[in-house]
């Protein structure tokens, strides 16, 4: 049974890091990408960072480019997003999420479909305070 599991969400204040994880289990290989996606209350789970299993060219949201980092150890089956300098408008629930296919994964798509993606975390709440 295929198993996501995040973990490291918080409270921190504008500016601040936090580093989010994300263990995964039950798959027989590694999935091809695994990406991250937050929902805030009242708006659209929205793609943040997808990373193939080489990592090369990670996808990101354009309002994280420069502030967080995807990356992946697929020998551990972990997932890990840092995220640096986070402002209040960072406030949401954080996701991770895992396919098969490659396609609208790496820096050359211009975002993550949420509808790739047949396994889902139950999330990790990320609060940033001003």
């Amino acid at each position: 049974q295929v198993q996501l599991v995040e973990s490291g969400g918080g409270s921190v204040q504008a500016g601040g890091s936090l580093r989010l994880s994300c263990a995964a289990s039950g798959f027989t290989v590694s999935p091809a990408c695994m990406g991250w996606f937050r929902q805030a209350p009242g708006k659209e789970r929205e793609g943040v960072a997808g990373i193939y299993i080489s990592s090369r060219s990670p996808l990101y949201a354009d309002s994280v480019k420069g502030r967080f980092t995807a990356s992946r150890d697929n020998a551990r089956n972990m997932l890990y997003l840092q995220m640096n300098s986070l402002q209040p408008e960072d406030t949401a629930m954080y996701y991770c999420a895992a396919k098969s296919s490659e396609t609208y994964c790496s820096g050359g798509y211009p975002a993550l479909r949420r509808s790739d993606f047949p396994y889902w975390g139950q999330g990790t709440q990320v609060t940033v305070s001003s």
